[in-house]
């Protein structure tokens, strides 16, 4: 991931609606969710949802599935994890310890031992 990268990613979640939409799509993994369902659970409109999912999926941290007639979001994970190495990467002038030993790799998705989160 380069700079460029980062702030696309982050600027896609820095709105209200995406970041909700983002983080029902990391509750729901891998399997995604039904743009309908969605929509309902974050409580936007469906034409509201596809504007907020667009702006998540060029930034590279959605994608998108057609099943038949429906519609399947679900997170690009790896994209997550580049987005979390990259402002991580350089912890503590090199000394993650200082950090709780926090680092992008171990901390996502449910990686972190039980006794630190």
């Amino acid at each position: 991931m380069n700079e460029h990268d980062a702030i696309t990613a982050l600027g896609a979640l820095a709105q209200e609606s995406r970041l909700q939409v983002y983080r029902r799509l990391m509750q729901a993994g891998p399997s995604g969710i039904s743009a309908g369902d969605l929509a309902e659970q974050v409580g936007v409109s469906r034409s509201s949802l596809s504007f907020h999912v667009a702006q998540l999926e060029r930034s590279g941290l959605v994608q998108a599935r057609r099943q038949h007639r429906n519609v399947f979001y679900s997170v690009e994970i790896d994209a997550m994890r580049q987005l979390l190495t990259f402002l991580t990467q350089d912890c503590c002038n090199g000394n993650p310890d200082i950090c709780g030993g926090l680092s992008a790799n171990a901390a996502f998705c449910g990686a972190i031992p039980e006794t630190e989160q």
